[in-house]
């Protein structure tokens, strides 16, 4: 289980486990993700919700993995940029913990 605070105070956090990173690294949502600032800025969250609508408008009824991560996740009231920035650390930490972890091209690793 990973906690990710999802603002800067502290105040705010969302609990996540193995299942949403399998669901990220199955879609391969971070593919390609941040610019080349490093930099997750409130517009980045709105490209990730809009690329989840978008899968989920393309692969029709199969995508129940990916309608509970925008559930449960993506779409959190409380989620922003400082959030989805601790997402990407904790998915890049669950990443390295894979036995064949490898990551995906264009995966933010040094932010």
């Amino acid at each position: 289980m990973y906690d990710i605070q999802l603002n800067e105070s502290g105040t705010r956090h969302l609990n996540v486990n193995d299942d949403v990173f399998q669901i990220i690294d199955k879609y391969h949502l971070f593919q390609q993700f941040v610019n080349s600032t490093g930099y997750v800025t409130e517009h980045d969250l709105d490209r990730l919700k809009l690329t989840v609508r978008n899968l989920l408008d393309n692969r029709g009824s199969n995508t129940q993995d990916l309608l509970e991560l925008c559930n449960d996740v993506i779409f959190h009231e409380k989620m922003k940029a400082y959030g989805l920035r601790g997402l990407i650390e904790a998915y890049r930490q669950w990443l390295a913990q894979q036995p064949t972890a490898e990551p995906q091209e264009g995966t933010p690793m040094n932010n």
